[in-house]
């Protein structure tokens, strides 16, 4: 599904944002259903950059004056955006030159930040960190650019990810010095309850690819579905899907109502999700058999998609640390 259809046709990007802005004016509960589609196709449009991430911090920041300018373009389709120095610590500084904010420095592993057009940066200005907008694009009519964007080879082909050079990068300051510490933590919510819909997603596509497939392959002249060893496997799969559906509904309405128990909700969805994906990835590979272990196979695709997000916003044992903390059970909640 292209960018374009899932934009004019399906109208997506909006969905969550406010009628003000151009958006749909509905909540993350209906975004997240759309996710879950996503994941289960390994759809490779930048919604998770563009739509939750972006959207998220200009909305969260709450400058209007940058959510008047980027925000509509974001919900119509026309802007694709991301985020650097969120889920990747950025070494990247902002001064005043004679023409404004610049930036120098670099971002690494920065989410679709190849092509976007819109890139929110944490910087270190004179006065603390901030945050700060910049067209990674050279200025109509002007040639070259001052920002230099490199793709990465990483492990999942379908989540794209740049190493982003700033080399005196116009840029404008979004909000004011000291909230960017509260925007990056609250993005990067955002960004655990959005993956984990996805994994939702993921997920019941792999259970239900390998049910089709144990219910034809047959063996000993009966359908390898029907023994119990393999019976077993998959209702355990079960449980954990509809567990990990579970967790992602509630951080799901916690992230639709910016409720208090967002870091909690957010961090057992991860927790739930990841493993659940895990866990069924691997089951769709191996009760594959031998197809499921070759390259003409989708099921490689989804067990990379499984792997490389468990490192994206923090591994299960990241978050079960993590949980510990906000719930008083050890001395920290990093």
């Amino acid at each position: 599904v292209s960018w374009a259809r899932l934009a004019g046709e399906i109208g997506v990007h909006g969905l969550a944002l406010p009628e003000e802005y151009g958006g749909g004016g509905y909540t993350f509960a209906e975004l997240a259903v759309a996710l879950e589609e996503a994941g289960r196709v390994l759809c490779p449009a930048p919604l998770l950059s563009t739509v939750v991430l972006t959207g998220h911090a200009l909305l969260g920041i709450g400058d209007r004056r940058a959510c008047e300018r980027w925000l509509p373009g974001i919900a119509s389709g026309a802007v694709t955006a991301t985020v650097a120095g969120f889920v990747q610590a950025a070494d990247v500084t902002a001064e005043r030159g004679p023409d404004g904010w610049v930036l120098r420095g670099e971002a690494d592993f920065v989410p679709d930040g190849e092509g976007a057009d819109l890139l929110l940066v944490v910087a270190r200005a004179p006065d603390g960190e901030r945050l700060f907008a910049c067209e990674p694009a050279p200025p109509h009519g002007m040639h070259g650019s001052t920002c230099d964007r490199t793709a990465r080879r990483v492990l999942d082909p379908t989540r794209r990810q740049a190493l982003v050079r700033f080399r005196g990068t116009l840029a404008e300051p979004v909000g004011e010095p000291g909230q960017v510490f509260g925007i990056v933590d609250a993005v990067l919510d955002a960004g655990r309850v959005a993956l984990a819909a996805e994994h939702v997603g993921g997920s019941a596509h792999a259970l239900d690819a390998t049910l089709d497939y144990v219910s034809q392959r047959t063996q000993f002249g009966r359908a390898i579905g029907s023994f119990q060893a393999v019976k077993h496997r998959l209702a355990d799969l079960l449980v954990e899907v509809e567990g990990a559906r579970s967790a992602s509904a509630y951080a799901s309405a916690c992230l639709a109502e910016w409720t208090p128990e967002l870091p909690v909700a957010a961090s057992a969805a991860a927790v739930a999700c990841t493993g659940a994906y895990r866990l069924a990835t691997t089951e769709y590979v191996q009760l594959h058999g031998g197809i499921g272990f070759t390259w003409e196979h989708p099921a490689h695709l989804y067990v990379r998609r499984a792997r490389a997000d468990e490192a994206l916003f923090g591994t299960a044992d990241d978050h079960r640390l993590r949980l510990a903390g906000l719930l008083g059970l050890t001395g920290t909640s990093d």
